[in-house]
């Protein structure tokens, strides 16, 4: 997509600290930081967002994650990693190029993670667990 800032960074119109490139993603540190070392890892084909992935490209980015995850952890020196893929403009998604965020994690380091869990009313849960599985079987 022309005007796609992460397209443009794929095809290298526009410069990135890469860290990992393959035929199918690239991995780039990300230039509004939550913590040292918060890289992205995207597709180089433009996908909007996670509901609109082809399997196969959901898989050539999960490929990556366990080494990716390693060295992000191992370089930056933290003790965890965050990862995170948000989805729609609700969920924070800023950028609408499927991207995956490892955010590196230090004991103490502030940044949070609000997680707030609620409950199911009487019937609630098992009505979602059938709407759910619904869905699945009807996008098969």
């Amino acid at each position: 997509m022309s005007d796609c800032i992460f397209c443009k960074i794929a095809c290298g119109d526009i410069p990135c600290a890469k860290v990992l490139e393959t035929a199918d993603c690239v991995a780039f540190l990300d230039i509004a930081p939550l913590a040292p070392g918060h890289t992205l890892l995207i597709p180089r084909q433009h996908i909007v967002d996670i509901t609109s992935a082809p399997p196969e490209m959901v898989t050539s980015l999960a490929l990556e994650l366990p080494r990716l995850a390693h060295a992000v952890i191992q370089s930056s020196g933290a003790s965890g990693l965050n990862i995170l893929q948000n989805t729609g403009a609700s969920s924070g998604q800023a950028v609408f190029h499927l991207h995956i965020h490892l955010i590196p994690r230090r004991e103490g380091d502030s940044l949070g993670f609000r997680w707030n869990p609620g409950s199911y009313g009487s019937g609630e849960g098992e009505a979602m667990r059938q709407r759910i599985v619904t869905a699945l079987s009807s996008s098969i």
